[in-house]
């Protein structure tokens, strides 16, 4: 089985978000269970200078984007067992920043879509399924599926469409973009591309796919209503026979307390005595009082309302009451910025803030934590809550998305459970729960090692999902089983590819209020 994977991101060479830990974790997970996938990504200035000198020229070509004839290189390196492309474009990829910058944003985007496509017609390398991932790679599906339809080498190819997070989905102006796409008119309609009056390159993936993946079971399924759905659950019902859920997963060698280089203290299920110690430590690192007996309540994350911290910020003095220590690490929008500067003056000692990215101080922090706070709104897969259940930190989430699939709630009649849970999203049920976790942890620290032990035991490596991939993978192309396991609810049976435009007819008069369609029927109005 030979895949290429399409992704905007992929650890070690550029990261800004999760997208980036499974294109750098799950295809290496696929080669060693037999396949050959492969990864291609833009080749940005930011990417570190190790990286950059060891790459090789491949090959190099024209690329027609709009009215000019622009240079695309692909060039390649090799890690982990894994073949790396770059798409080297100076013009469109000189950026520090690779998200943001608006329309700037949807063009160097919609330009690595084609040189994705003119790529796949050069190489030696013929993948049997194009693996997609989130909204800057939607443009390809839609190009292959359309302007190259008649190559029958690229027809052939099955394409797989990964949603990491809907709520992202590349809405760009059509005229502007599509004077560089260069799409059939009769394209922008609510049945392919036009969404609420602009072109949307999530939906263009979603429309033009085999088949539609989310990064967990519950994901899946919460997408295809209003409240998650971003106001694309009528297209997403509509294609519901191609669309699964696939959890992520973790690296659990980068991820091991036991062997872990970012921690002053090591510790396992054999030895937790390290895990006390390496509270200490941190508390010292961060400022905190050393005291072993308060809860330490962590929370890496990005700094967004998606998160949850609207809920935090609603209730802090209280959960500051219950006599409880809070690190933050993360970066994001200057509300929460201040809101926890604030916290961390105002409650000095008993509150840590921590703004920007450092991954050995989040090592540490998962490590010395007692309890893991995540809120979130909505979480497609998360995970940061995997990393500390495997770390000993008790997760606190709310019951959505990926959270739902990994967190087990704690039941005291049973003494079940790997975490505790809210539903609702309300700050108070949230504070109750957090009120719950701490006195089991004050008062009952024998069921609390019983609990941490159970975390600590879950495997959420990427064996099994990659299994899963693998399964998807071969039902995609026609082959029954393969190397991986049946897939069973993880992947549903693929739709047909969506047809070529109708002939015939101008865009639709007020197709932007119109709910989108999927495939060639419309999906109606929501």
């Amino acid at each position: 089985m030979k895949v290429l994977y399409v992704t905007s991101e992929c650890v070690p060479f550029i990261k800004t978000g999760g997208l980036a830990d499974v294109a750098g974790s799950l295809p290496a997970e696929l080669n060693r269970l037999g396949a050959d996938v492969r990864v291609v990504l833009p080749k940005y200035r930011c990417i570190d200078g190790y990286w950059l000198s060891r790459m090789a020229h491949v090959t190099d070509f024209s690329v027609l984007f709009g009215p000019r004839s622009m240079y695309c290189g692909v060039e390649t390196v090799t890690d982990n067992g894994v073949t790396y492309y770059f798409v080297d474009n100076e013009e469109m990829f000189s950026v520090d920043a690779i998200y943001g910058d608006g329309v700037q944003e949807g063009y160097r985007f919609a330009f690595f879509c084609r040189a994705v496509a003119e790529m796949l017609r050069r190489l030696d390398f013929v993948p049997d399924v194009l693996h997609l991932n989130d909204w800057q790679t939607g443009l390809v599906a839609a190009m292959l599926r359309t302007q190259y339809a008649g190559d029958k080498r690229l027809a052939a190819m099955r394409i797989l469409f990964s949603i990491h997070n809907l709520r992202y989905q590349g809405v760009f102006d059509w005229h502007a973009m599509n004077a560089r796409l260069g799409f059939d008119e009769r394209l922008f309609t609510p049945d392919y591309l036009e969404f609420y009056g602009s072109l949307s390159c999530m939906k263009a993936g979603l429309v033009f796919a085999d088949h539609i993946n989310t990064v967990s079971p519950t994901y899946a399924r919460e997408i295809r209503t209003p409240y998650y759905g971003e106001r694309l659950d009528g297209l997403l019902r509509a294609r519901g026979a191609a669309l699964s859920g696939i959890l992520n997963g973790i690296d659990r060698v980068v991820y091991d307390p036991a062997t872990d280089r970012f921690l002053g203290a090591h510790y396992g299920l054999d030895d937790m005595a390290g895990k006390a110690e390496q509270k200490r430590l941190l508390q010292q690192e961060l400022g905190l009082a050393a005291r072993a007996d308060v809860p330490l309540i962590a929370m890496i994350s990005r700094l967004t309302p998606q998160k949850g911290l609207d809920l935090v910020e609603r209730v802090l003095t209280d959960i500051m009451r219950m006599d409880v220590q809070l690190a933050l690490l993360g970066d994001g929008d200057r509300r929460f910025i201040d809101l926890f500067n604030w916290a961390a003056w105002r409650y000095p000692g008993q509150v840590a803030a921590y703004i920007g990215l450092n991954e050995g101080l989040a090592h540490r922090v998962y490590a010395g934590s007692d309890m893991f706070l995540m809120p979130s709104q909505f979480e497609p897969c998360g995970l940061s809550q995997m990393i500390a259940l495997r770390y000993g930190s008790v997760p606190v989430v709310r019951e959505t998305g990926g959270l739902c699939d990994t967190v087990l709630p704690y039941n005291k009649y049973t003494d079940e459970g790997t975490g505790f849970s809210f539903a609702n999203y309300n700050a108070h049920e949230m504070l109750f729960t957090l009120e719950r976790a701490a006195l089991y942890y004050r008062e009952d620290r024998l069921m609390w090692a019983r609990l941490v032990r159970r975390g600590m035991e879950a495997d959420f490596g990427w064996d099994a999902s990659a299994r899963q991939y693998l399964a998807l993978y071969g039902r995609l192309c026609g082959v029954c089983g393969g190397a991986g396991d049946a897939p069973g609810k993880a992947a549903d049976a693929p739709a047909k590819p969506s047809p070529a435009p109708r002939r015939g007819g101008a865009a639709q008069k007020g197709a932007g209020n119109r709910a989108p369609a999927g495939g060639a029927a419309p999906a109606g109005k929501d």
